[in-house]
């Protein structure tokens, strides 16, 4: 049986500078984990993006923040600094215009830079704390499947590195972006106070941190970003010096509502229509349009609202598709070939596009080949109508990426199961593989979780059986969870109960493996209802299995015995001889664990006399292994003896060295003790088949 074991504990230890990196050294699940890292983490590992070339009216806050950022500078004993301000306000642009003069700095950061974006304020992209440590720890090189399923053992594990990277002189520094509540940055801070954390959020966050409101910027720093991209764009400085050009610019700044990111799409406009007063006029009739919706709380929004709406009628219809159609991905971010499929064109002339948006400032490019949108544009862009002529593009665009998503997901897992035929056609080696998956893993989970609002349930309930093994390889198991959970509900809802069935049973494994076990035990219970109430007497018997071996698990072992007993009734009426003993052999090994050994010695012995007859001599041997054992534990020692070497010599043969170990623990354990007189400890006893 699985077990989940403890959650990490320990701290890091560091080797010398000749290893060239930070050795960690930290208990995990019971298992010693020692993996070298990477002396330096670089941004682009975290995806942080690239600061803006163009940046004004935060310099006194910037140095502010680079004071407390410097070794031994003006932070104390808290050194997380959170900057809050309204959407399109620029957080995000000032902490990473920060970081990335702290990185330039020699000797400040020489271990680098984690970062994540937690899509705080959207709901269908929000990130959880438990999702940004494994991205963290997957960048610093933690293998997946040494990484802890639950937030607190991660956080744990997270802060363990952390404090490998001080002690080895590699201090780092993490920035949070777009956090909505305390609870998403909390598990993510680190222990040690000499390694500052940077959080931008709409609102000020009791998380401990020194905050920082944001202002929209004053007139004269509003008109010098404009004038900054301007000159950027152009190749040259820039002068306001024809008859009203200098009023014009200014009333362009009042019209942006000093927001950033507003003042930057009306600046891309002017660089390409160098007449601010034409463009003024345009911003104000796009402002005051009587179906432009008041946002008087925010009159930022409106601005910004303007500036894009102002932006996408001077698109060309390509480009209009394009941006109309991105914010249909569900994920934080779309790749180019993603896009691609979206809109329906060739790869090269959508990456054309997209390179176009991102210097009009309708999106970003967070890492080469991945896009994104500010969320003000975003929702713009999402309420923009499709052409008359094509009423039904939005169902058939989503229609087209989530198939896209799901079929290239199923040609990905058939490269890591050796078992099923391997689709080359899309990807040529495993490594390509699971580098999409990982890629892709956020925007797949996205899409099991949205697509029934697009009627689009088959993908619900089947790319969640897809996304399985993979999720299990590498341990993603809060998604595995979250897209399981998914399947069952929507099977529910729709009265396919041999889907929910299977949903249930698919959560149930994830929950398993997740350490669980009375949530698994609960998912195991409905499954095997469902399938007895239906008729599904060989799935409920499988799901009766698993049922068996979560409460035992569980410690819940009288229970245990009940659902391994109801497994073997099922089997046997169903005349299925390896499925007997295969129950019998679960019935036995959990008889065994809860003292009743006179029990699990006659159903182990019919287990063994079953694998016998239908030839199957490992888990004869397995069998054997455990029967070894139940009369170990009543005093039957030679009986014991030649049930283990009977055992050893089969399993011998077989290149089974795994379970001739378990048999060597079985006989160290109880016969020394039984010989001797001393109190004999019942060894935990594992299953026989696979």
């Amino acid at each position: 049986m699985s077990n989940g074991g403890p959650a990490p504990t320990g701290s890091g230890r560091t080797s010398d500078a000749n290893t060239g990196g930070v050795l960690l050294e930290a208990e995990v699940q019971g298992r010693q984990l020692r993996v070298t890292l990477p002396a330096e983490v670089p941004a682009a590992v975290t995806g942080m993006p690239a600061p803006a070339s163009v940046f004004a009216g935060r310099d006194e806050l910037v140095a502010l923040l680079l004071g407390r950022l410097a070794p031994g500078g003006e932070g104390g004993t808290t050194l997380v600094s959170a900057a809050a301000g309204m959407a399109g306000i620029g957080t995000t642009e000032l902490v990473l215009q920060t970081a990335a003069r702290a990185l330039r700095n020699p000797g400040w950061f020489p271990g680098g830079v984690v970062f994540v974006d937690l899509f705080g304020y959207d709901p269908d992209r929000r990130l959880s704390a438990v999702d940004a440590l494994w991205r963290w720890l997957r960048a610093v090189g933690i293998p997946g499947e040494r990484i802890p399923a639950g937030e607190q053992a991660r956080a744990r594990l997270w802060r363990s590195v952390v404090a490998a990277y001080v002690r080895q002189g590699c201090r780092l520094l993490v920035v949070i972006d777009n956090a909505a509540d305390a609870a998403q940055v909390i598990p993510l801070l680190p222990a040690d106070p000499s390694v500052p954390v940077l959080v931008t959020s709409r609102h000020a966050l009791d998380i401990g941190a020194r905050q920082h409101t944001l202002d929209v910027l004053d007139d004269d720093a509003a008109v010098d970003v404009i004038s900054r991209v301007v000159a950027s764009r152009r190749g040259g400085a820039v002068s306001w010096d024809a008859p009203g050009e200098r009023e014009a610019v200014a009333e362009l700044a009042g019209l942006c509502a000093g927001l950033p990111l507003a003042l930057r799409i009306v600046a891309a406009l002017l660089a390409d229509h160098p007449q601010p007063a034409a463009l003024a006029a345009s911003l104000r009739e796009a402002r005051d349009r009587p179906d432009q919706p008041a946002e008087p709380e925010n009159p930022g929004m409106l601005a910004t609202r303007a500036a894009a709406d102002l932006s996408y009628r001077r698109l060309t219809p390509r480009h209009s598709r394009v941006y109309r159609l991105l914010p249909l991905d569900p994920g934080p971010d779309v790749s180019t070939v993603s896009a691609a499929w979206l809109v329906d064109m060739p790869v090269g002339e959508v990456a054309e596009l997209l390179q176009d948006l991102r210097r009009a400032h309708l999106v970003d490019e967070p890492t080469t080949n991945r896009w994104r949108m500010y969320d003000l544009v975003r929702l713009h862009a999402a309420s923009q109508p499709p052409p008359p002529r094509s009423p039904g593009e939005v169902m058939v665009a989503l229609r087209r990426l989530y198939l896209y998503y799901h079929d290239t997901a199923r040609a990905a897992v058939s490269h890591l199961n050796p078992a099923a035929t391997t689709d080359t056609t899309v990807f040529a080696t495993r490594e390509q593989a699971l580098a999409w998956l990982e890629a892709e893993r956020a925007n797949l989970v996205a899409v099991c979780a949205t697509a029934t609002r697009h009627h689009l349930s088959q993908i619900s309930t089947g790319l969640p059986f897809v996304l399985a093994g993979y999720l299990h390889l590498r341990r993603h198991l809060d998604d595995w969870i979250t897209i399981a959970t998914r399947a069952a509900d929507v099977s529910h809802e729709a009265g396919h109960w041999n889907d929910d069935g299977a949903a249930l049973t698919l959560l149930g494994r994830a929950l398993t493996e997740a350490g669980r076990f009375d949530e698994a035990v609960t998912a195991y219970t409905r499954a095997a209802g469902i399938f007895r109430d239906s008729g599904d007497r060989r799935s409920e018997g499988r799901v009766l299995d698993l049922l068996g071996a979560a409460l035992a698990e569980a410690g819940r072992l009288d229970e245990a015995i009940t659902a391994f007993s109801r497994q073997l009734e099922v089997y046997v009426e169903l005349g299925d001889r390896y499925g007997e003993g295969e129950a019998r052999g679960n019935l036995g090994a959990v008889l065994g664990e809860a003292g009743r050994s006179e029990e699990a010695i006659d159903v182990l012995t019919r287990a063994v006399d079953i694998f016998r007859g239908l030839g199957d001599r490992r888990n004869e041997g397995r069998s054997l292994g455990m029967l070894g054992a139940a009369l170990a534990e009543v005093g039957r020692f030679d009986e014991a003896r030649e049930c283990w070497e009977r055992a050893t010599s089969m399993l011998a043969e077989l290149g089974d060295a795994a379970w001739i170990e378990v048999i060597r623990e079985f006989a160290g354990e109880l016969l020394p003790a039984a010989e001797s007189g001393e109190p004999q400890k019942t060894p935990s006893q594992p299953r026989p088949a696979e």
